[in-house]
């Protein structure tokens, strides 16, 4: 089963992510061994502070590259196919993209530490369109249920569900919203964890785009093209790292 979010205001790629959108029954049971990874709130680098909600740096991919082992021209022929073209994490500073999914929500509401409802809570303003319907289903299931309401709802550029907290290196759904609210940094780190501990990291560091694609895009990723998508970004984003260095 795969799930394709179209994303409107302004957001116009189609984001699957098998692992993140439609877990097994079994993942209910069974907490996933995963690695411990570094996600960190300060690991802004200063140059980047005003640009944090906009776009990721050069200086963004190159941590995130080096963290995993792998080429600058990868990460970024990954996350520019994954994420679309436009990369965007945020419809507004501190406000995450999001999409609130109802049938997660009834899956995991009574599965949280505490199905306590949030007091309070408030669409954030100025949103309008796509990004204000998905933000007021998401606020009026955090007065009923606030962590049952982040699990159920899928964060960010990538577009991860919150159920996968623990693969993203998060101790919980929460820690993984305040991280996804912080940053499209952060938001690349957790993608980041996810690919670590999903168990697509030697795919990424072999190049292997069709192995890579088939685990995060499902079994579609062929007649979807995303492998062969992800081959050309990174010969484009290669080429022109080489011809940086040669100026």
């Amino acid at each position: 089963m795969m799930r394709g979010v179209a994303l409107a205001a302004g957001v116009a790629a189609t984001l699957t992510v098998i692992g993140a959108c439609c877990p097994d029954d079994d993942d209910d049971k069974v907490t996933p061994q995963v690695e411990e990874t570094a996600v960190r709130v300060d690991s802004l680098p200063e140059a980047d502070k005003e640009t944090r909600y906009t776009h990721l740096t050069e200086t963004d991919f190159k941590i995130v590259a080096d963290e995993l082992g792998v080429e600058v021209a990868v990460i970024k022929a990954v996350v520019s196919i994954e994420a679309g073209a436009q990369m965007k994490g945020f419809w507004a500073p501190g406000v995450p993209v999001i999409n609130f999914d109802r049938t997660m929500y009834l899956k995991y509401r009574n599965k949280v530490p505490t199905t306590a409802g949030a007091k309070g809570e408030k669409v954030p303003e100025g949103l309008t369109g796509y990004a204000r319907q998905e933000w007021t289903q998401l606020i009026n299931a955090r007065k009923t249920n606030a962590q049952g309401a982040n699990m159920g709802t899928f964060w960010g550029m990538f577009q991860i569900g919150g159920f996968n907290y623990r693969q993203c290196g998060c101790e919980s759904v929460d820690e993984m919203v305040r991280l996804m609210s912080y940053s499209e940094l952060e938001q690349l780190e957790l993608f980041a964890a996810f690919i670590r501990n999903a168990g697509m990291l030697d795919d990424l560091k072999t190049k292997s785009w069709a192995k890579f694609a088939r685990k995060y895009n499902g079994a579609s990723y062929a007649r979807r093209g995303y492998h062969t998508k992800m081959a050309a970004a990174y010969k484009k984003f290669k080429a022109a790292e080489t011809a940086a260095e040669t100026d």
